[in-house]
């Protein structure tokens, strides 16, 4: 019983955790400043050329050489990871962390930074 109840005390705590993984557009801009960061862009090489944060590196999270990818990553970075709205950046960000990288998602992908009016390349 105690150990349910500690468990029961715990889960917000981890839950809060899970969920600063996820960042607004403002806080994943202020997240581009650390210098161990790498942007990824998850999205097709179509949707990244329509426009892309700067400085992010393209790789479809749908390449059948993703996971290899990936695995292959240094893990003295962070990595910032992005789609167009959230849901394939999710599944990216949920497979590299299982391989022990740091990542941050932007809630709501590049639809929230453009509503967000910061700037994109093109």
């Amino acid at each position: 019983m105690r150990h349910f109840i500690f468990i029961l005390a715990l889960a917000p705590t981890l839950l809060f955790a899970q969920q600063k993984q996820i960042l607004s557009a403002q806080e994943f801009k202020t997240k581009l400043n650390d210098k161990s960061a790498v942007v990824l862009d998850v999205r097709t090489a179509d949707e990244f050329n329509e426009g892309h944060l700067d400085k992010a590196v393209n790789k479809n999270v749908h390449d059948k050489d993703f996971d290899t990818y990936t695995a292959k990553l240094d893990k003295s970075k962070t990595y910032l990871v992005y789609c167009l709205a959230g849901k394939r950046s999710h599944t990216a960000a949920v497979s590299m962390r299982k391989k022990g990288l740091t990542v941050f998602e932007l809630e709501g992908g590049i639809e929230s930074w453009n509503g967000a009016k910061l700037p994109v390349v093109k």
